[in-house]
């Protein structure tokens, strides 16, 4: 496969998704979207099964075309975004390749060469829109390679079932780590390991909240204002339902982080034990952005700078998805739908 066009979009999950809607609005752009995953649906394919969202349907869309109610829930769950994902694909007749895994992009002349496992791509411009899944975290914690239990990320997580009866140390203080911990509550001998104490948002806030607040905060420090926090400042969790049940049953108490990792478990500094069978680390993911190491451009702690989407090293890149460093709730399906239509709205200016 060789091809030249107008715009390569590199991922096919909301974000990249966003981003053809916007592109295709322009109309005279000729552009890809390439996709490692065999099939629709992005990142929320992989989810865990009680997964939800922490918004209603119609808060919960991306650009032109609502997510419709699924039927008995107020928040909707993983599989049914993977359906509305797939069914705004076929409706916008989005080119989406599949499945193309993108290897490097490099600098090509006038053109931006997109070298990937079936072929090489030239564009006029790229969108890098991999998101963060495929590259988990986990911390170096001293003596995590002794331990002789099972270890798993959040990405391998799937049910409580599996886990019944077992001694499961779950680490992370964030949204999936209350979640994945408020899932095991109930069927497994639970530790909740948190570096901070867990902050719960009040109950009344959700996905839309969040996203109008970190809007405002965005508009603030555009205009030099620098009152009022980010949404880190209203706390860590989203009470979505499984979490506020668990946590007022009393079953979702939090340990402060350990020392280190033993053999059998875990251990504290003044030396308190727990045994564990399983450790699960829920402690987050980094931008997947190896594809674009040829170019150069990363800063300091792997960041690549950007001016909105635009990377600041290289204009005809844009990166879109990635969290609040790319757009005010960028990595939400409502937050995308706006810096995609401004890296839309930019590469079409540039290509004239």
């Amino acid at each position: 496969m060789s091809s030249s066009l107008d715009v390569v979009v590199i991922g096919g999950g909301q974000a990249g998704l966003a981003a053809g809607y916007h592109l295709r609005r322009h109309g005279s752009l000729d552009f890809a979207v390439l996709d490692a995953q065999p099939a629709p649906g992005g990142a929320w394919q992989h989810m865990w099964e009680s997964l939800h969202l922490f918004s209603p349907a119609a808060y919960s869309s991306l650009p032109g075309r609502l997510m419709p109610p699924q039927q008995g829930e107020t928040y909707p769950d993983a599989t049914h975004v993977v359906d509305y994902l797939t069914d705004y694909e076929q409706r916008y007749e989005l080119p989406v390749h599949r499945p193309v895994r993108v290897e490097a992009v490099r600098r090509d002349g006038g053109h931006l060469r997109v070298e990937t496992d079936s072929g090489t791509w030239r564009a006029r411009a790229v969108v890098s829109a991999t998101g963060t899944w495929s590259r988990p975290f986990l911390p170096a914690v001293p003596g995590r390679d002794a331990f002789r239990g099972r270890q798993l990320h959040t990405v391998e997580y799937r049910a409580p079932g599996e886990f019944a009866g077992m001694r499961v140390t779950v680490v992370g203080g964030g949204n999936s780590g209350a979640q994945i911990a408020a899932d095991l509550a109930y069927d497994a001998d639970l530790t909740w390991v948190t570096q901070r104490p867990p902050r719960f948002l009040s109950d009344d806030i959700d996905g839309r909240a969040l996203f109008d607040h970190a809007t405002a905060r965005r508009r603030a420090l555009d205009e030099g204002r620098t009152d009022g926090g980010g949404v880190a400042s209203l706390g860590d969790i989203v009470a979505v339902p499984p979490v506020r049940e668990a946590r007022d049953a009393g079953l979702l108490k939090a340990q402060p982080m350990f020392a280190r990792v033993t053999g059998a478990g875990v251990e504290w500094s003044d030396g308190t034990r727990a045994e564990s069978d399983v450790i699960i680390w829920c402690t987050g993911f980094r931008p997947a952005l190896a594809h674009l190491a040829p170019l150069g451009l990363r800063g300091p702690r792997g960041y690549i700078p950007t001016r909105g989407t635009e990377a600041v090293g290289e204009p005809r890149l844009h990166l879109l998805g990635y969290g609040d460093w790319t757009g005010p709730a960028s990595a939400t399906l409502v937050g995308v739908g706006r810096p995609a239509r401004e890296a839309a709205r930019t590469i079409a200016a540039l290509l004239r």
